[in-house]
């Protein structure tokens, strides 16, 4: 396969995981453009030198960012894109480029969704969108939190994709001495595991505010881990016959999952606490600053049992409980029953 240079680096979107990702890389010298919608965020940026919104002890020095409203301007200017976008406005971002400006790109997939409009993954939906090569294309996984890394605590990231060249190259971009870096070839499990572990870690934030203890949140956690390993298993199988499994053990599927679960830096786990709590799915919405993905990707993961016939129990009632208005109590006592 070619040997993938980086060229120039932009990130697009500038929530907690796209400034953790800007740090990272300025940190180890990187100049890297950035994509900001609003033109308010982008002079703040430039004048103050740290993110208004999001992880504002992290300061950038001057030089090292080039920050700019114009996604076309960035799209032109840069060869890798960092795409931090929630899933939920994805689409909506893409498309407000010229689809030619992203079929040349390097995509680097630092959004853990489903594109809850198209019902797929960022390169089913590139591939679609603008016939976008999946060599081109690679996945960031942790576990690591934003909050982690702007405090400089040894974190994980996991760089997926089917071309090592170019994930061999991700992942020597971005380790320092606070970021330990790994690549696998499993670009659509390890991105489903970050899909599914937004989703049980919902269940956990609204298992701790129905008074479960520790106890039941250790055998609930099992349990979805269970339930992740045979879709990750079951899918596997089916797209691709005959190849070695992936080692689902490794943190890039068990790890992620438990820190999203356990974590109070969990904007999943807190989004759930607020709905266990009787908050409606709107109001915790608008109280949380932060987009919760495991709301989006209960909802997607729908499309995609549906698509492949595999069952998960758990992540349905979850998903009953957010978009059918299941009361969370009674869906609780229906997961318990699954349990064991």
């Amino acid at each position: 396969m070619a040997d993938f240079q980086l060229g120039k680096i932009g990130i697009v979107g500038n929530g907690s995981w796209g400034t953790a990702l800007a740090k990272i890389l300025t940190d180890n010298d990187n100049i890297i453009y950035w994509w900001i919608r609003k033109e308010s965020s982008v002079e703040y940026l430039i004048e103050r030198h740290h993110n208004p919104q999001y992880l504002t002890s992290v300061r950038f020095l001057q030089d090292t960012i080039i920050p700019t409203s114009n996604l076309s301007k960035l799209l032109k200017e840069c060869d890798t894109i960092i795409f931090a976008v929630p899933s939920a406005y994805a689409q909506d971002v893409i498309e407000m480029a010229d689809k030619d400006l992203w079929k040349s790109k390097i995509i680097i997939s630092a959004t853990k969704g489903i594109l809850p409009n198209a019902g797929m993954l960022l390169n089913e939906y590139l591939a679609c969108y603008c016939d976008f090569r999946l060599q081109q294309y690679a996945a960031i996984t942790g576990p690591c939190h934003a909050e982690e890394v702007a405090e400089e605590r040894l974190s994980y990231l996991t760089f997926s994709g089917i071309n090592d060249d170019l994930t061999f190259k991700l992942s020597e971009v971005f380790k320092n001495t606070y970021i330990n870096t790994t690549t696998n070839h499993d670009i659509w499990g390890t991105q489903f595991a970050a899909v599914l572990k937004n989703i049980y870690a919902v269940g956990a934030g609204i298992a701790h505010s129905l008074d479960y203890g520790d106890n039941f949140l250790s055998v609930y956690i099992t349990n979805c881990y269970r339930e992740m390993y045979h879709f990750l298993h079951d899918h596997f199988k089916k797209v691709n016959p005959g190849s070695k499994q992936p080692d689902f053990m490794s943190s890039a599927y068990l790890g992620d999952l438990l820190v999203t679960g356990y974590s109070l830096h969990s904007r999943n786990r807190t989004f759930g606490a607020m709905i266990g709590k009787g908050y409606t799915v709107k109001a915790a919405i608008l109280e949380m600053s932060m987009v919760a993905e495991g709301y989006y990707a209960a909802r997607g993961m729908q499309t995609i049992t549906k698509k492949y016939g595999i069952n998960l129990p758990i992540a349905n009632y979850i998903y009953k409980i957010l978009w059918e208005n299941l009361y969370p109590s009674d869906g609780f006592l229906k997961i318990e029953k699954l349990l064991f």
